[in-house]
């Protein structure tokens, strides 16, 4: 686990002026990643990372050559096309990388002449997904999504059995994952109106988002190595924002006997940043399961995991639609809630990912599942929101939805916050649904 150092120390502020504005949540202590360009050139996709209201071109610092040891090495990575080389270094690296950077971003450091020439405007720039997503799986770790939901197709049993012994989850496709994604209204088949009917097909009339994290996996086990729970947080890279969109109707019909397909394959949008681990060790706290409640089996269980294997991340999902916009209404807040309420932490995700030997590599994404809390305004996703299509949800310029319709968009937030300590945001993951095509 990450251990608090310099890097953390709430009184650093950055030379950039932008650094130190706390509505911003780029300070010193964030450090970010992402892969830009100016927006509408041609120039190469880079990593960066964000700093203030402007990106540091990683790129063009390698190519100056600041920084030595480890440090120099991790940055020698970040001159590609995305961030897997960096990824596939470890722990170490990235922590090297971090301080240097911190040491080079802050009030007082002798590089800020040269670096300030390597700085772009995050309103100048147009971001790619971060890193090359060679797999994806999504889980299941919220237990009030879980009960929620399962509570509308099994009143008197909502939970499976296997629930709270086991992360839930299920291949993904990575190929429709998006930074800032326009997409088009699924297409497919729902159930009969009668039993032993034909199926239904045309657009999707239930579309939903999922408020949820994504954690991408650094360094890489080999196949057949499983990797134990106190050394699993050490091939996590960093988490960024994650929405899952969900056909519901057409999830209805297919997801037995095999689980998700068509239903969540055709868009996932994550937020162009990805915050450290590292940058989060201020927010650790406990990972701790209700009385009453079963404990982990072994391989899921360690005293460092329940002493702060659980992450205080705050949570929005905000909505605007074609008329808010044209009246000029700010989007409507629909949920809050916190990664804090998750049933599983996310070492728990990547050791059970790998206890049967399956191998990660850096740049897969895992993907926590809708992150729900225990109010009924914490709920992640529509589907919740509504009860289940029960229930309309009224919008402040009065229109109401039941899911979504085309135009909307959704706006996923995140971001760290507490008291003596500046503001760390994950950007936004912002998607919009356009018609279904023909």
């Amino acid at each position: 686990m990450s251990d608090l150092n310099e890097t953390h120390d709430p009184a650093l502020r950055g030379w950039l002026p932008s650094a130190n504005d706390d509505t911003l949540g780029f300070p010193v202590q964030n450090l970010p990643y992402c892969v830009f360009r100016r927006a509408g050139s041609q120039e190469a996709w880079r990593p960066g990372t964000g700093i203030g209201d402007r990106i540091l071109d990683l790129a063009a610092l390698a190519r100056a050559r600041p920084f030595t040891g480890d440090a120099a090495r991790a940055l020698e990575s970040c001159q590609g096309k995305d961030l897997n080389a960096l990824m596939a270094l470890d722990a170490a690296d990235w922590s090297a990388l971090r301080l240097a950077l911190s040491r080079a971003l802050r009030q007082g450091s002798t590089l800020q002449d040269m670096i300030a020439p390597l700085l772009v405007a995050q309103a100048d720039a147009e971001f790619s997904v971060p890193a090359r997503i060679g797999d994806y799986t999504d889980f299941y770790i919220s237990l009030y999504h879980a009960t929620a939901v399962g509570r509308q197709f099994r009143p008197d049993n909502p939970l499976l059995p296997n629930y709270k012994w086991v992360p839930i989850g299920y291949h993904g496709r990575a190929s429709s994952i998006g930074v800032g994604q326009h997409f088009h209204r699924p297409v497919g088949q729902t159930r009969p109106a009668q039993e032993g009917g034909t199926p239904g097909f045309g657009p999707c009339a239930r579309l939903d988002y999922e408020v949820e994290l994504g954690i991408f996996i650094g360094t890489g086990n080999a196949l057949g190595r499983r990797v134990a729970l106190d050394h699993a947080e050490a091939h996590v890279f960093g988490l960024t924002i994650l929405n899952d969109w969900s056909a519901r109707d057409l999830q209805a019909w297919e997801y037995q006997p095999l689980g998700p397909f068509l239903a969540k394959n055709f868009a996932s949008t994550i937020s162009p940043w990805i915050v450290t681990l590292e940058a989060l060790a201020p927010f650790r706290v406990p990972f701790q399961r209700a009385d009453g409640e079963p404990q982990p089996l072994p391989y899921l269980s360690s005293a460092h995991n329940s002493a702060a294997g659980a992450f205080d991340v705050c949570l929005r999902a905000a909505l605007s639609t074609a008329q808010s916009r044209d009246q000029g209404a700010p989007a409507a807040t629909l949920s809050r809630g916190n990664f804090r309420h998750a049933y599983w932490s996310l070492g728990q995700l990547v050791a059970h990912h790998t206890v049967n030997g399956c191998n990660l590599q850096p740049g897969d994404l895992l993907g926590t599942g809708t992150l729900s809390g225990p109010e009924p305004d914490q709920a992640g996703s529509l589907l919740e929101l509504n009860q289940g299509g029960k229930t309309p949800v009224s919008l402040p310029w009065g229109e109401t939805r039941m899911f979504l319709q085309d135009g909307d968009e959704i706006t996923l937030a995140a971001e760290c916050v507490k008291p003596g300590y500046p503001r760390l945001s994950f950007g936004t993951a912002v998607g919009r649904v356009l018609p279904a095509l023909d």
